[in-house]
């Protein structure tokens, strides 16, 4: 179990520690503003042992409720002199420049996206939560989110690649008592979901497909422009191929009871959502299935097997146990977006050492001519008091930026991480490590 808690942090540590920026901006994908944001970096990587000096531009531009996302990237070979030609050699690498283009916003009366799925969501997230559809570059996809919101019904869908069977799913409510005109009942909502991976393996001539079912209600409480809260319930099921027993069947269930607030633009200096959720989960049961790392678990080849079945997330859930616990998040921005949160946590019951933290920060404009941005990550958490004890399961970054101009920042990394000085001694010593990084950041 410590093993399985260690790799999820690990997972956890690398897609926030490195992303965090374009989670926060964007509100986990859920909000946005009326003008532009351009993202972009140097930086040097290597790609079957050759040696690229990257260069890469995400400009994101809004006009109204209209808003497209470039993606510009530029491999430079450091040995041969030349731009990587796999990038540019069909009009279709052209054609992938534009990353996405939508109209509206999740959770406006109609919100559409075509292209690149940054943190696609079905309803509570019981099911599909922050799912993308960019496991990396090279495999990026045209996806598409569509939703409509027509008051006393309405419905979500998510599309992973519109040139294939791959992940589709979508999500339908119906609002009862919408007409009746009656205070907070009458946004009370059912809804059912379904969401299904046809293909797991992209094998066409195999049939591996995985699905996840389930139903939901909400009622929301408090329903105004500045504030927001909705309790909600919700039940599925998983099905799905196995490639190690080699046989679809059915695996487990799970439920949820939660609560979501926000506090929406109060006086212009705080935009805050936060989700807190009690879980019980069956045994070979995974809440929020489709999540942010779906597409690298969705389909991996095993060590040395010569047949090629490969290994799919689904198997990942053979013989475990059945789990309750406590889930919870929190995203949003203070002082009018200069300051941009995220937080989450998990923590199972009757396991010790099950709990797992993010916390982060980002702030790119709250001081002139400076850019700065914090995160702590920790895991084995067992009461509140060990989430902030400094010991082997934390890490910790501060990063601090100096505007060149506003447009082109120097950052300076510092991440923290901690070794006891002799094993079992509960003593820690720091093992410190800096990273310099150039970024390209540019509102407008």
């Amino acid at each position: 179990m410590k093993k399985l808690l260690y790799c999820t942090f690990l997972v956890l540590y690398t897609a926030f520690g490195t992303g965090f920026a374009q989670y926060a901006a964007g509100q986990m994908g859920y909000a946005g503003t009326e003008g532009g944001m351009l993202y972009g970096g140097l930086g040097v990587t290597m790609i079957d042992d050759e040696t690229y000096f990257s260069i890469s531009f995400r400009p994101e531009v809004a006009f109204g409720k209209l808003g497209v996302g470039l993606n510009i990237n530029l491999l430079y070979n450091m040995e041969s002199g030349g731009i990587r030609s796999k990038d540019w050699d069909s009009s279709y690498d052209y054609f992938r420049l534009i990353r996405y283009i939508r109209w509206g916003h999740k959770w406006d009366p109609v919100y559409a996206r075509v292209g690149t799925l940054d943190a696609a969501r079905l309803g509570h997230g019981f099911i599909v939560n922050y799912y993308t559809n960019e496991a990396s570059y090279d495999e990026r996809k045209i996806g598409l989110a569509f939703d409509v919101d027509m008051g006393n019904f309405g419905f979500e869908t998510v599309t992973s690649n519109l040139g294939r069977a791959e992940l589709i799913g979508g999500r339908a409510y119906y609002r009862p008592l919408y007409g009746m005109e009656i205070p907070i009942i009458k946004n009370f909502a059912v809804g059912a979901s379904f969401a299904r991976d046809f293909d797991p393996d992209v094998w066409s001539n195999s049939d591996d497909g995985v699905s996840v079912y389930g139903f939901d209600v909400e009622l929301p409480v408090i329903k105004s422009q500045i504030f927001n809260t909705t309790l909600y319930a919700d039940w599925a099921q998983i099905q799905g191929y196995s490639a190690i027993e080699d046989e679809s069947r059915t695996f487990g269930s799970g439920e949820a009871v939660g609560i979501m607030a926000s506090l929406g633009n109060l006086a212009n200096m705080i935009d805050i959502s936060a989700k807190l959720e009690r879980r019980w989960l069956g045994k070979e049961f995974a809440a929020s299935f489709f999540d942010p790392f779906y597409e690298l678990q969705r389909y991996q080849v095993m060590s040395g097997d010569t047949l090629v079945k490969g290994f799919r997330k689904v198997d990942m859930l053979i013989n475990a146990e059945e789990t309750a616990g406590v889930f919870g998040e929190l995203y949003g921005s203070l002082l009018g977006d200069k300051v941009r949160l995220l937080g989450m946590f998990t923590r199972l019951d009757d396991r010790k050492e099950s709990g797992i933290m993010h916390i982060g920060a980002d702030a790119p404009d709250a001081i002139p001519g400076v850019a700065a941005h914090a995160m702590y990550d920790k895991f084995g958490i067992e009461t509140l008091g060990d989430a902030f004890s400094i010991d082997d399961r934390s890490i910790a970054r501060v990063g601090l930026g100096y505007k060149i101009k506003p447009y082109l920042i120097i950052y300076m990394d510092y991440i923290w991480t901690y070794v006891e000085t002799e094993p079992g001694s509960r003593e820690y010593k720091t093992q410190e490590r800096v990273e310099p990084k150039l970024v390209f950041s540019y509102q407008f």
